[in-house]
Formats: C-alpha cells, sequence, structure tokens
C-alpha cells in the first residue's frame, strides 16, 4: 500500500538522507523544514500546509514528536514518536492541546538513557491526557538514547507500518 507519510524533525535538525532511504520504499514522504525557534507556531503552519493532504502516518522525532502528537489528534492520523518533547521543550511554542475523541494510535518509542526527552516526563504526560479511544503502545528501549539510530529507526517504522496494514 502506497502511503503518505508526514515526518517531523526534531529541535536543529532535518530528516536525514537514510531515514528518508527508509522511509521512501512506504510511499510519499512529506517533511517540512520547520524552524522551531523562529515560528513559535509551528502547530498551524503544519495544520496549514498539510490538513487537506490524506495523511496516512504522522511520523516524529523529539520536538517533531511533540508536533506529531497534536497532529495526529487533530487529523485524526496515527503516529510513531521517537522520544517526543511532550512535557517540556527547550523552544517555546504557542500551543493549544488538541484533544480528539475519535479512535487513534499512537506508538511512543523512548529511550531509557534518553537524558533530554526522560522517559518518566513523557509517561506522565501520557499519563494525564489519557483518552479512553487512543490506543497508546509505549515501549521502551533500555539500549536507546536521545538520538535514534538508522537500525532502530528503521526497526520501529517496519513494525509501526506493518501494524497499520493489519
Amino acid at each position: 500500500m502506497i502511503m503518505n507519510i508526514l515526518y517531523l524533525h526534531g529541535l536543529n535538525s532535518s530528516l536525514s538522507s537514510e531515514k528518508l532511504k527508509a522511509l521512501k520504499p512506504y510511499g510519499n514522504i512529506f517533511y517540512p523544514n520547520l524552524d522551531y525557534r523562529g515560528n513559535a507556531n509551528c502547530l498551524d503552519y503544519v495544520l496549514d500546509k498539510f490538513s487537506e493532504l490524506p495523511l496516512d502516518a504522522i511520523i516524529g522525532s523529539s520536538m517533531g514528536g511533540f508536533l506529531g502528537y497534536h497532529i495526529s489528534n487533530a487529523l485524526n492520523t496515527p503516529a510513531l514518536l521517537f522520544n517526543p518533547a511532550l512535557a517540556y521543550r527547550s523552544v517555546h511554542q504557542d500551543m493549544r492541546l488538541i484533544e480528539n475523541d475519535k479512535p487513534n494510535y499512537k506508538s511512543l518509542i523512548l529511550g531509557a538513557k534518553d537524558t533530554v526527552v526522560t522517559p518518566i516526563s513523557t509517561l506522565d504526560f501520557v499519563s494525564h491526557h489519557i483518552n479512553s479511544n487512543t490506543n497508546f503502545n509505549i515501549k521502551i528501549r533500555q539500549e536507546l538514547e536521545h538520538r535514534i539510530p538508522i537500525k532502530i529507526f528503521e526497526e520501529e517504522v517496519k513494525l509501526f507500518i506493518n501494524k497499520l496494514n493489519l
């Protein structure tokens, strides 16, 4: 199945060529260059740019995971979020918490060794924002720090896409 996938990079980051190569077999990849420091409202920017596009999945990392969480809620689109900066961020973003009462799926991959976005802060955030219609799959990878090595990225993307295609 050819999918439309929105990839949201982290702070001071971009989609690497090896991660783009890993995503390409699954479909069309959209990856806006986001300036989290210069644009305090990346949420509305991305929603304005992509809300008319039928997205099948959102993938985000760190700050992009934070943004992906809220866009997933707004567009009711499944999301794969690596170390999402849900509880706190080092850069301000004008945010409104978007809740969604429609069934949704979110897979969160957390690094046990992450000192930038600690797993405990993410778990605390999720525990306070659990929606009975959101199916959370939360995996804590013991070897994972904040950056996502290509091997782990490929493994988790494959598992996520396979789950969506069931």
